[in-house]
């Protein structure tokens, strides 16, 4: 067994194109994990679980709402199921320019992207103290260190995850508890599929390997922390994209 435990991944994915969330969770299911995948609805969570050949197991998680995360964790823990690895992949986008941003659009994103996974994160620890051992893995973005026009708010969101990471491995390291980010730079998604060629052009040259990267590449870096060969890694931001930032 490469990873070792029961896996708990919050990885919204619905549909049926290319999702790094999706990619995540089969990989660590591959590794031999119980994994359990997360949309925030029951349709996206169906959809989850077909399209991994019952590998892993979908449920509802909508991290928006404190009640939608006692419920999931009342759930799991009245089932035996105690998540030793948490994988944080909340990726919600309100784009819009500064002085146009409404305020929703300012606190839905932070409150799924950084409220959300303090809340999560905080529910999953408490089973993690008591083995003395776990993994909490949070998806960051480029973005996070480079910022991006029309982005405030998710930048905001992605960057405060790597501070919420620091702490919390400060905190938790004595218990043998893991924190790490992976920070992944543009993947080819169904969401970056959409952009205009004439943008698609302009951001390949701002990337030294001249591709936008693979949903797989993303998911392998987290499967490498939540393996034993990350054992000895925490605090840190594992940056997966093709040189765009080199902090």
């Amino acid at each position: 067994d490469a990873v070792g435990y029961p896996i708990f991944v919050k990885a919204v994915a619905g549909g049926g194109g290319k999702c790094i969330g999706r990619a995540v969770a089969a990989a660590l299911a591959e590794a031999g994990a119980r994994v359990v995948g997360t949309a925030t609805a029951d349709e996206g969570a169906r959809a989850l679980a077909e399209a991994l050949g019952g590998r892993v197991e979908g449920a509802v998680l909508d991290l928006r709402d404190p009640a939608s995360t006692d419920a999931l964790l009342a759930d799991l823990a009245g089932r035996g199921l105690t998540p030793s690895i948490l994988v944080n992949n909340a990726g919600l986008a309100r784009d819009n320019l500064l002085l146009r941003m409404k305020d929703a659009e300012w606190d839905e994103v932070l409150a799924a992207n950084l409220a959300g996974v303090f809340r999560l994160t905080r529910g999953c620890l408490k089973g993690m103290l008591r083995a003395r051992g776990g993994r909490v893995i949070s998806l960051s973005s480029v973005v996070a260190f480079t910022g991006n026009p029309g982005q405030a708010n998710y930048a905001a969101a992605k960057a405060g995850l790597v501070g919420f990471t620091r702490a919390l491995a400060l905190e938790v390291g004595s218990r043998g508890i893991t924190v790490n980010c992976v920070a992944p730079g543009f993947i080819d998604t169904d969401m970056t599929r959409g952009i205009a060629e004439e943008h698609r052009a302009q951001l390949l040259r701002r990337i030294p390997l001249g591709r936008l990267g693979a949903v797989e590449e993303v998911a392998a870096a987290v499967r490498f922390l939540a393996g034993p060969e990350g054992a000895y890694i925490t605090g840190q931001t594992l940056h997966v994209n093709g040189g765009m930032f080199m902090g």
